[in-house]
C-alpha cells in the first residue's frame, strides 16, 4: 500500500488554491501518493485546519491579509510534532521568505513552479531532504541585514558540535541530500539522519534549512 503524504494549502487566492489542488491531489510516485486534505484562505485558519486534517506538509502563502505566512509558520512550528512548511511566494527576493525560513519553514517555492517540480518538492520535504539551492539561499540572505552578533552566536553554537556533526553541517549548508552526504562521508543514510538529529537538538533548531542559515551566519556557506 502506498504511503500517503497529506498536504494542506494556505493561500488567499481561490484560483491558486484550486490550481495547487489540481496539480497535487492524487499524484502518485515511487509508492507514495499526495493527498490534498484541506485548503484555507488565511493564516488565521491554519491552527484549526491542522488540528482537523493532520497534514504532513503545509504549503503556506507568504502574504495574506489577516495573519501572514511568516507569523503562521512561526506559530505552527511551535506546536508539538508540527507539519513541515513550504512557503509560497511570487518573488524569490522577498525578504519575508527568509524570515519564514528562520521561523522554521523547510523551504520555499515560487507560485509559478512547474507541476512536476512542485510534486518533487513535496516528495523531497516529506523525506527530510532540502528543496533550497545554496545559491537561492545566499541571494535571499544578501538582501536582508544579518542581525547584530549573529556571527559570534553562530560560531559559538557550532563549537559545541563533534567533528562529524560539523561535517554534516557543512554538507547540509551546501544543499546536499542525506544520500549525497552518506556517500561523501562513507556512512549509511541512517547514520546521517542520526547525526543530523543530534545536530538539531544541540543547536536548538527545527530543520536542516535553519542549519544552513546558521552556517551562513557563521561564514561557512
Amino acid at each position: 500500500m502506498a504511503d500517503v503524504i497529506r498536504v494542506l494549502i494556505v493561500d488567499d487566492d481561490a484560483m491558486v488554491r484550486a490550481g495547487l489542488t489540481m496539480m497535487l491531489d492524487g499524484v502518485a510516485k515511487n509508492d507514495r501518493t499526495i493527498a490534498v486534505v484541506g485548503a484555507v484562505a488565511d493564516g488565521v485558519d491554519v491552527p484549526e485546519a491542522v488540528s482537523a486534517h493532520s497534514p504532513d506538509i503545509v504549503l503556506m502563502d507568504i502574504r495574506m491579509p489577516r495573519i501572514d505566512g511568516v507569523t503562521a509558520t512561526r506559530r505552527l512550528r511551535a506546536r508539538p510534532q508540527p507539519p513541515d512548511v513550504i512557503v509560497l511566494t511570487t518573488f524569490d527576493s522577498d525578504e519575508n521568505v527568509l524570515r519564514a525560513l528562520r521561523a522554521g519553514a523547510s523551504g520555499f517555492l515560487l507560485k509559478d513552479t512547474p507541476p512536476d517540480q512542485l510534486v518533487e518538492a513535496v516528495l523531497r520535504v516529506s523525506s527530510g531532504d532540502p528543496i533550497l539551492s545554496p545559491q537561492v539561499t545566499r541571494k535571499l540572505i544578501d538582501r536582508v541585514a544579518v542581525e547584530a552578533g549573529a556571527y559570534e552566536k553562530a560560531r559559538t553554537a557550532l563549537a559545541t558540535l563533534s567533528p562529524r556533526e560539523y561535517d554534516i553541517v557543512l554538507a547540509v549548508a551546501t544543499g546536499k541530500t542525506n544520500a549525497q552526504i552518506a556517500s561523501e562521508l562513507f556512512v549509511s543514510v541512517a547514520t546521517v539522519k542520526s547525526h543530523l538529529t543530534r545536530v538539531l537538538v544541540k543547536l536548538g533548531l527545527d530543520n536542516r534549512t535553519q542549519v544552513a542559515l546558521l552556517a551562513h551566519d557563521a561564514g561557512l556557506a
